[in-house]
């Protein structure tokens, strides 16, 4: 039983890896095969763990494995995760911990690659004190955890994974996503800017070469043909993670002269294609989307009427968090430690953590006070309804999370030496998202202008 057990992660595994990058033909199908092959034969060789013995037993402290860029270029977008981790967990600990026990963390860099990742998820699962993993950041690491999350049995919270595919079999029964994925993140830009731009005939796209790039630019395509059939995609552009340069992009985007460019580059990247592009005019030229681009409005001068967004709802200036007093006192607790504001990312892993502790507060509350199990928790999570710093999270059956989605545009404000987001609009989770069991891209093809016009309109949330 065991080894069918852990023939049936392998293949899983490999089948959910080779989904992703069938989508991503910028990555190396050697690569893939090494993953798949090291994480074979450490299931093989019997390295994985068994059932960590449930802690029925009030610990001493709760431990937390926590998954997340820290070094090399995505630190950009993994390091604001981080920091929000530390204050939340610090911030959970002077309120009197979980049920009285404090937390802690041990942090991992998905720096050092898949096979590392894999290793050390395996390591912090096989230690009963970490009875709750939050992972991870990159799309393909989350996708490969996914598998050992269920053949582990241990609850694993997704802060940031957004790819589409990590919950799309409906069958995880410990893997949760409270922070929405690329369906629902790409069709809210699709609805926004033909609001904005109703008469737009073309567009451009320059994405990263890998999942995350890919898919959205799928989804995005897929809602604008099905909105709007006459737009023309007149050039998609995939430069490598990583890329410090972006000249030979922008020369074509700017040859190209679309309606719209559209963008979910993040992090360093984002950084230097703004910084470039910028003095090109390309800002001025086209309607330009930065789907990321909230998490650089403090560190790069984006000129107003960009539309951005936070893949979510997590605006740490939304109208909703701005009414809850624990974001604005998680806001202005970052600012002064960290010297900036939250963004997307922070209030991703924030509201990750919120989603954590009150699963461990609804699972006591169910078995009469007692110190949960692995399996109490992740009974916990299935269906909750939790008020996060920014809004609800509903778990859906599959367990992906509804979340409202924010997208604006950029503007300036005597408040702030940094553009905000205005002109906002905030969708309801369950208004863009396929229902459980709908295959994603069916499911746009089906939208219609007259689906649109029942949403809520730009500038009807500020």
């Amino acid at each position: 039983m065991v080894f069918r057990g852990i023939s049936r992660a392998v293949v899983r595994c490999a089948s959910s890896l080779q989904l992703l990058f069938r989508l991503d033909g910028g990555l190396p199908q050697a690569n893939l095969r090494l993953v798949v092959d090291g994480l074979a034969g450490a299931l093989a060789i019997g390295v994985v763990a068994t059932t960590p013995v449930a802690a029925q037993e009030k610990p001493s402290s709760v431990g937390l494995g926590i998954f997340t860029f820290t070094s090399g270029p995505a630190a950009a977008f993994g390091m604001p995760g981080k920091n929000a981790a530390d204050l939340m967990i610090e911030q959970i600990n002077a309120q009197g911990g979980i049920a009285g026990v404090p937390v802690s963390a041990t942090y991992v860099d998905e720096g050092q690659g898949t096979q590392g990742v894999i290793a050390e998820y395996r390591r912090l699962a096989g230690d009963a004190k970490n009875q709750v993993l939050i992972a991870a950041l990159s799309s393909a690491n989350c996708l490969a955890l996914a598998p050992l999350a269920e053949q582990l049995e241990v609850p694993t919270v997704a802060w940031n994974c957004d790819t589409h595919q990590l919950l799309i079999d409906g069958k995880s029964k410990h893997m949760f996503r409270p922070n929405g994925n690329t369906v629902p993140e790409f069709v809210a830009y699709a609805l926004y800017v033909l609001e904005r731009k109703p008469n737009m005939k073309t567009v451009a796209i320059i994405n990263p070469d890998y999942a995350f790039g890919h898919d959205a630019a799928k989804i995005f395509t897929a809602a604008l043909k099905a909105l709007k059939p006459d737009v023309e995609i007149v050039a998609e552009l995939y430069p490598k993670l990583g890329s410090p340069n972006y000249q030979t992009e922008i020369s074509r985007l700017t040859t190209a002269r679309p309606d719209v460019v559209f963008s979910n580059l993040w992090g360093a990247d984002l950084e230097n294609f703004v910084r470039q592009a910028a003095p090109r005019g390309l800002f001025t030229s086209s309607q330009v989307i930065l789907a990321v681009g909230e998490t650089v409005l403090q560190r790069v001068p984006l000129p107003d009427g960009v539309i951005v967004g936070v893949l979510g709802d997590g605006w740490w200036m939304s109208p909703d968090a701005k009414a809850n007093p624990e974001a604005i006192k998680f806001a202005e607790a970052y600012k002064s430690r960290f010297g900036e504001y939250p963004v997307s990312p922070s209030i991703k892993m924030a509201n990750t953590l919120v989603y954590m502790k009150d699963a461990y507060k609804a699972a006591m509350l169910k078995n009469g006070g007692r110190w949960p199990t692995r399996a109490e928790l992740a009974s916990a999570m299935q269906g909750s309804k939790v008020a996060t710093l920014t809004g609800t999270v509903q778990t859906r059956a599959d367990n992906d999370g509804l979340v409202d989605q924010i997208v604006g545009v950029t503007m300036k404000t005597p408040a702030q030496p940094f553009p905000v987001i205005g002109d906002m609009v905030r969708y309801k989770g369950d208004s863009v998202m396929p229902q459980v069991g709908q295959d994603p891209l069916a499911w746009i093809s089906t939208l219609t202008p007259e689906f649109a016009k029942n949403l809520p309109k730009p500038g009807s949330y500020n």
